[in-house]
C-alpha cells in the first residue's frame, strides 16, 4: 500500500449519521482523535480510512456510510468483485457492476452510455439531503473507479468528471482522486471515458482477487496506483532522497530517469499531476507516516523531508494538517513503533 492521506472532509461525511456513541466508537476503533474533525485541513493515512470505513460498515451492517434507505450489507462489494472478475472485458464489467450496485443500492444508480468516441457513467441520485447526496456520489464514484481501475490493472485517466452540485471547498481532493479535467453544477454527477476503455481486458483473476479484497477498503480508494506510471516513479525518486543534503530538482529525477526534464513534464501532466504538486503531497504523506508510525524526533524528520530548519517544517505540516507536528503525534491516531 501506497503511504497516502486522505482529507478530512471525507472523515466528517462517514461519520455524518452516526449517534454520538456510535461515532465515538468507530474513531476509537479506528484510532482517530474526535479532535482532528474540527480542522478544515486535517488529514489522516490512508490506513486510518480504510479503517474507520470498515468500523462504520461493522457498526451499521452497511459498506455505503447509511447513505441510502436500503443497506449495502457487509461482504457486498466482495460478492460484487466475484461476480465480475472474469468478465471478458471491461466493457462487459462496467455493466455488471453497475447491475449489482442497482441491486445493493435503493437510492442510487449509475448508467452507462457510449456515444461517438466518449463512454460515459451517469449517476442519478435520489437521496434528499444535499450533504449526503455529494457524499453518496463521491463513495459510489470511487468504488466505481477503484474497481475499474483494480480490473484493468492500471489507472485509468477519465477525460472529465462532472458533479451535481456547488464546487465544494475541497475540490482539489478530486483532481488527485479522479481527474484534473473537472466542472460542477451539472445536472447530474458523470465520469466520462474514451470508449476504447471498454475493450481493456480484465487482467485480474480469483488468486489476485484474494489479495485486493484482503486490502480492501484501502486497495479501492487508491485507484489501484500504477507502479510503473510516471507520477509512482518521481515518489519513488523522491523516497531515495529523503536525508540527503539537496532535494532533487524537476531536472535531478529526469536525469535519473533518463528522460528529458520536458518529456518528465508532459508525461506527469498525462496522468494529471506535476513534479510541485507530487512533492508537496509527498512529503506531506511521508511526514505523517513517520509522525504516526515510527518513534524519530521532529527534528530529524524535519531534515530527512530537506526542510532547512525544524520551524519551516512546523509551519508546513500546519498548512498540511491544520495542527502542529508536536500536536498531531499527540493526538490518538498516532501508534509508534520502533
Amino acid at each position: 500500500m501506497q503511504k497516502d492521506t486522505v482529507s478530512i472532509y471525507f472523515l466528517r461525511a462517514a461519520v455524518a449519521r452516526l449517534s454520538p456513541a456510535v461515532k465515538a466508537r468507530v474513531l476509537q476503533s479506528a484510532s482517530i482523535s474526535a479532535e482532528l474533525l474540527l480542522s478544515d485541513t486535517a488529514r489522516v493515512t490512508a490506513a486510518s480510512f480504510a479503517s474507520l470505513w470498515l468500523a462504520v460498515a461493522n457498526e451499521l451492517d452497511d459498506e455505503f456510510f447509511g447513505l441510502c434507505e436500503q443497506k449495502m450489507k457487509v461482504g457486498s462489494f466482495a460478492l460484487l468483485c466475484r461476480s465480475v472478475v472474469h468478465s471478458r472485458n471491461l466493457g462487459q464489467a462496467i455493466t455488471y457492476i453497475l447491475r449489482g450496485f442497482a441491486i445493493f443500492l435503493e437510492d442510487i444508480k449509475g448508467t452507462l452510455t457510449v456515444e461517438g468516441e466518449q463512454a460515459t457513467i451517469s449517476i442519478a441520485n435520489h437521496i434528499a439531503l444535499p450533504a449526503s447526496r455529494r457524499f453518496a456520489d463521491e463513495t459510489y464514484l470511487v468504488m466505481l473507479y477503484g474497481l475499474m481501475c483494480w480490473l484493468a490493472g492500471k489507472r485509468l485517466a477519465p477525460s472529465r468528471v462532472e458533479f451535481f452540485g456547488a464546487k465544494p471547498a475541497y475540490w482539489r481532493e478530486y483532481t488527485i482522486m479522479f481527474s484534473k479535467n473537472l466542472s460542477f453544477d451539472a445536472p447530474c454527477t458523470r465520469i466520462h471515458f474514451d470508449v476504447k476503455l471498454l475493450d481493456f481486458p480484465v487482467v485480474q483473476n480469483a488468486a489476485t482477487l484474494k489479495t485486493f479484497l484482503r486490502h480492501a477498503p484501502q486497495s479501492v480508494f487508491l485507484k489501484y496506483k500504477n507502479a510503473s506510471g510516471w507520477t509512482m516513479k518521481l515518489r519513488r525518486q523522491l523516497r531515495l532522497s529523503l536525508g540527503g543534503t539537496d532535494w532533487p530538482t524537476m531536472e535531478d529525477v529526469a536525469l535519473a530517469l533518463h528522460v528529458a526534464p520536458t518529456t518528465l513534464h508532459r508525461r506527469l501532466e498525462l496522468e494529471g499531476s506535476h513534479y510541485q504538486g507530487v512533492k508537496d503531497d509527498f512529503r506531506r504523506d511521508v511526514g505523517i507516516e513517520y509522525l504516526s508510525n515510527t518513534p524519530r524526533s521532529i527534528a530529524e524528520i524535519s531534515e530527512l523531508l530537506g526542510f532547512q530548519d525544524v520551524s519551516a517544517f512546523r509551519r508546513a505540516f500546519k498548512s498540511w494538517t491544520g495542527v502542529q507536528p508536536s500536536h498531531y503525534r499527540a493526538l490518538p491516531t498516532v501508534q509508534t513503533s520502533a
